[in-house]
């Protein structure tokens, strides 16, 4: 039985994902952005956080334990002078996938796996607080604006009055 047994094997033996797992979190925070399968980018988004995570201590030890997951060294300067205080007042979730659909060769599922815009960087607000509406909701409201101004009932009533 499985019991307690957290992680996917993804058909690998445990250095192999671990090697794994190392590549794809340079590679995501040398570009910000990778394309994969869908289970390792699932993976991947637990090993990024944890980098992240340390990048945030930005103590030396952090810093090494960081050198130890990551292969570069110029990202790791980058996760700590950049990405790190990018992040400095979110508490986990660093990380987006977008399911962008299937490989040709053998269909597996494919996911764009991308770090999140600073805060607020991303966010698309209306001014003044008010809701944003779909264009359906929107040409649904000037369809009964329209039936209100022209309502045969209404004017015959305001005739007669």
């Amino acid at each position: 039985m499985r019991h307690l047994k957290a992680g996917r094997k993804l058909n690998r033996s445990a250095s192999h994902r671990w090697a794994l797992m190392r590549n794809l979190v340079t590679s995501l925070f040398q570009h910000e952005r990778i394309r994969t399968t869908d289970p390792k980018a699932k993976e991947l988004r637990g090993v990024a956080d944890r980098v992240i995570g340390l990048g945030k201590q930005g103590t030396l030890h952090a810093r090494r334990q960081a050198l130890g997951i990551v292969q570069d060294e110029s990202v790791v300067r980058k996760i700590f002078d950049t990405l790190a205080p990018r992040y400095k007042d979110r508490p986990g979730g660093y990380t987006r996938i977008v399911k962008i659909g299937w490989r040709h060769g053998d269909n597996a599922s494919i996911s764009l796996i991308e770090l999140l815009p600073a805060d607020g960087a991303g966010k698309t607000e209306t001014p003044s607080g008010t809701k944003k509406r779909s264009k359906r909701q929107a040409q649904k409201g000037k369809e009964e604006t329209a039936k209100k101004k022209s309502s045969p009932r209404q004017s015959a009533k305001k005739a007669t009055a």
